[in-house]
């Protein structure tokens, strides 16, 4: 009897314990259970292998080349670490990524550490990203950043030698490979938007080994051509690798020297090259490069039909402002006794108002001279009682030097015969007759002892 039903109605658990038959031929002894396979739960299994992980390999340093760089709204980081040989994600969640001190970009190459682990939902491998450093950036991409840097040096880039496109161009250069996409956008383009101005191709190879070669080659070839008046350089998009013809250092100087403008439209909105900054103009698509030198034709009749109504209303409108200066001029050559007599009103007005400026004027300086006078009386005045005073005060200054003042408050002055002061006592001796000035006359004295 088969026991396939007797398995199916053990086997519906969920539990981890080896399944058996309820019975068993008596010919075979049961199994071992300790030789039985394990059955795990996958979430289990995955926590197994991140244990696993985290015992093997973590903390984890690794360095590769960023992809796919992106930003949640919940400021968590996702991104994918990659070299030559493999790739692997990467998670960073918000309190690390606050730490940064710059944005990262695809391309860059950079160092992280951080811990392996299972994303269980998806059972994927991945790296939780602690730390970021930023190293350098891909080969390719970090020549371009140099090259870049060594040409904008140059003022290949300048704003001051970008030129406007032509309004209405005699012809048109196209420089792109006759078997790319992008001819026949453009072509579509200009077709459908100015089919009367004729369009010059110059093909090229727009990718791998000799294609810038080629492209500088086909731009020359445009230059001999004196009725293109602009150029549009286009390529579909691609990787850097596919688009690296156009960071051609020698295309970016063949490209400043062009005698035309230039408009590039290589790659999609997101793709820029060195043909882009050196350009006169850059266009997100080569069918935007096409629509921009390409005015649709309908949109220049209907200009036209709107500037010959507005020249027409301004011819219209001069002859009518003509004849109205006219029919003034008629009106007052008929009548120039009216105009005698304005004139002289206004010259009496004027008369008038020159009357009355003199008499304000004279009054005005009167007042003037008035004041000046008033002025010049009070400062005679004052001058003279100033110094009326200082003759008092050195009246006064002489009355204290007067020697009598000094007599009357009981000193003497003394002279010898001979009329000389006696100021010392070695002037005097003894027997001698002096003369001694008090405040109402004179004494005779004769000196006794002197000591």
């Amino acid at each position: 009897m088969s026991t396939e039903g007797q398995f199916a109605r053990f086997c519906g658990s969920n539990d981890k314990e080896t399944c058996l038959p309820a019975s068993f031929p008596p010919m075979f002894d049961p199994p071992d259970p300790a030789l039985a396979p394990r059955f795990w739960q996958v979430g289990a299994l995955c926590r197994a292998i991140a244990d696993s992980l985290d015992a093997r390999f973590n903390p984890v340093a690794v360095r590769g080349e960023i992809s796919g760089f992106s930003r949640a709204s919940s400021g968590h980081c996702y991104f994918t670490l990659k070299d030559a040989q493999g790739q692997i994600r990467c998670a960073m969640f918000r309190r690390a990524a606050s730490l940064l001190d710059f944005t990262p970009r695809d391309g860059e190459m950079v160092e992280v550490r951080g811990r392996l682990g299972v994303y269980e939902p998806r059972g994927d491998l991945q790296l939780i990203v602690e730390a970021l450093g930023k190293v350098g950036q891909g080969a390719l991409f970090e020549q371009f950043l140099q090259r870049k840097a060594r040409l904008e040096a140059q003022g290949l880039f300048s704003p001051e030698r970008k030129r406007p496109l032509p309004a209405m161009p005699r012809a048109i250069g196209v420089v792109t490979s006759l078997g790319a996409a992008a001819l026949h956008d453009v072509a579509t383009a200009l077709r459908r938007r100015v089919p009367h101005i004729p369009v010059v191709l110059a093909p090229a190879l727009v990718q791998g080994a000799g294609a810038a070669e080629d492209l500088v080659k086909a731009l020359h070839g445009l230059y001999q051509q004196d009725d293109v008046d602009v150029i549009l350089l286009v390529r579909g998009g691609g990787s850097i690798e596919d688009l690296w013809a156009f960071n051609d250092e020698n295309l970016a100087h063949t490209l400043a020297r062009s005698p035309v403008p230039v408009v590039s439209g290589v790659g999609h909105e997101t793709d820029f090259t060195i043909a882009d900054f050196v350009a006169d103009l850059r266009a997100p698509t080569p069918t935007a490069a096409a629509e921009l030198v390409a005015q649709p034709r309908d949109a220049w009749l209907g200009a036209l039909d709107r500037a010959a109504e507005r020249l027409q209303d301004a011819v219209l409108g001069q002859l009518d402002r003509h004849a109205q200066r006219l029919d003034a001029a008629v009106t007052r050559l008929g009548r120039p006794s009216a105009r005698l007599a304005g004139q002289q009103v206004l010259l009496s007005r004027q008369a008038q108002r020159l009357h009355y400026a003199v008499q304000r004027q004279t009054q005005q300086c009167g007042q003037r001279l008035s004041g000046l006078g008033e002025g010049l009386t009070d400062g005679t005045h004052l001058a003279a009682s100033m110094a009326h005073e200082r003759l008092d005060r050195a009246g006064l200054r002489l009355q204290l030097l007067d020697p009598r003042l000094v007599l009357q408050r009981g000193y003497a002055l003394l002279q010898d015969s001979a009329g000389q002061l006696v100021t010392r006592i070695d002037q005097a001796h003894a027997g001698q007759s002096l003369e001694a000035h008090v405040s109402d006359g004179r004494i005779n004295v004769t000196v006794g002892n002197v000591g």
